[in-house]
């Protein structure tokens, strides 16, 4: 069935769709997903005890790769081209604020309630290690940084249309202003704004694409120097580390909060990608490769929610079995990956077909005009929403009734607590967006 939906949809598209930006949507959550099975470092303790650690950790000369596999930024430069496509059409036919959060808040939400309800009703009733509990919850915060940067889509978009390139070099300075009051002046809790300056200058560089102002070679090739030398020179002579992801236990990260050193590194991937834009593109025109993008495209969430699941499934099948897991980057561990990563990505594939259904879009609804409050109620209904995300996230589902929690910047939340203000903003959301139709 998702073979035939996938063909037909390939055979449908139109000669104005960018293939490119499809590719790179797929593209970059496979990398993530690689990426993430291939950190996760777990071995036999001393003990006999399992412990749970990162591959870079173990071995910090491995650092470098995450400058090619931290693709996240790529995504995100992505989704801020689709955001743009998309509300343009909901304004062009009549929508607002509302009905665009709306469908954005459909397709992620779905996935995600489904994979939280499953791993939650798994916690209270199985046996679930602690440690695996909270592992899978921990891709959640793409969800709620994701939404976020469909919250600010209209108003940065509208920025993007008055002042163009000045709009993000606004976000840049920004970025950049944090770090500096961050590491010049040790300001507390202003870090955190660069949940928001960072990953939503990578974002208006979607806007920019989308509007043609990525053209050309040189504007990509500057971009791919520039960034990578900017980048190198920040973790050269600045406070920032080497790895472009999070490391367990480190003083500094460039993750969490982002810094202006992953900035700059979003900014070299976006242009790398872009010069491969041309060839890419051709190759694209392939019918068999077309249909594979499709098809890749149509679970792609739900492969990424579900992968470190399958990841955890295949060390808990090797330890129910009694194999001793070896020693992570020894010669053993090694010879393992390929296997570990082939049975893991075979299981991937297992969970997509009975989940893959929550991943549908949405039957199409009349146009609709939003009410005097629908903006409002919109607004609030996402910030709750990916508030409740981040929080799922950062406290995972262990010891779902033992009061585990979390602190989300200044703010202490439970499991449970992060999942009704999820479902509550989800349901304002959706509710804002179900304006009285157009006669």
């Amino acid at each position: 069935m998702v073979e035939t939906n996938a063909a037909a949809l390939a055979a449908a598209t139109p000669a104005s769709r960018d293939r490119y930006v499809d590719f790179l949507r797929v593209a970059s959550l496979a990398t993530v997903v690689l990426g993430h099975w291939l950190m996760a470092a777990v071995s036999t303790g001393d003990g006999g005890g399992i412990e749970v650690g990162n591959l870079l950790a173990v071995r910090p000369v491995l650092q470098p790769l995450t400058w090619v596999l931290q693709v996240m930024p790529v995504f995100f430069f992505v989704g801020g081209f689709s955001h743009a496509l998309s509300y343009r059409s909901v304004v062009r036919a009549g929508g607002g604020y509302a009905a665009f959060l709306r469908a954005r808040l459909h397709r992620l939400m779905l996935p995600t309630a489904v994979f939280t309800v499953v791993w939650g009703a798994a916690a209270l009733l199985l046996p679930v290690p602690d440690a695996a509990a909270r592992l899978v919850a921990q891709p959640l915060w793409f969800i709620g940084v994701y939404l976020g940067m469909a919250a600010f889509t209209p108003p940065l978009l509208r920025l993007h249309e008055r002042y163009g390139w000045g709009a993000f070099a606004a976000l840049c300075g920004a970025a950049a202003a944090v770090d500096v009051l961050r590491f010049a002046a040790g300001v507390p809790f202003v870090p955190f704004l660069n949940f928001a300056f960072v990953w939503l200058a990578v974002h208006q560089l979607g806007f920019l694409r989308a509007d043609g102002r990525l053209r050309g070679p040189a504007v990509a090739g500057v971009m791919a120097a520039g960034g990578l030398v900017a980048a190198t020179a920040l973790v050269a002579l600045g406070p920032y580390p080497l790895s472009m992801v999070g490391m367990p236990g480190e003083r500094i990260s460039n993750m969490a909060p982002p810094t202006l050193a992953l900035l700059c590194h979003g900014v070299w991937l976006v242009g790398a990608v872009e010069l491969l834009r041309g060839p890419a593109g051709r190759w694209l025109r392939r019918p068999r490769v077309w249909r594979g993008v499709v098809a890749a495209n149509g679970v792609a969430m739900t492969a990424f929610l579900w992968h470190l699941t399958a990841m955890l499934a295949v060390y808990g099948a090797l330890i129910a079995l009694g194999s001793d897991l070896p020693v992570p980057a020894s010669a053993a561990w090694w010879a393992q990956v390929p296997l570990r990563i082939a049975a893991a990505a075979a299981l991937t594939a297992a969970l997509v077909a009975v989940f893959r259904r929550a991943e549908r879009p949405p039957a199409p609804r009349p146009v609709a005009a939003p009410g005097p409050l629908a903006a409002p109620g919109a607004a609030l209904g996402v910030a709750l929403a990916l508030l409740g995300v981040l929080g799922l996230s950062a406290v995972g589902f262990g010891g779902l009734l033992d009061g585990h929690s979390a602190v989300l910047i200044a703010v202490r939340l439970t499991a449970p607590a992060a999942v009704l203000m999820a479902a509550t903003g989800w349901a304002l959301v959706a509710r804002a967006g179900r304006s009285r139709p157009n006669l």
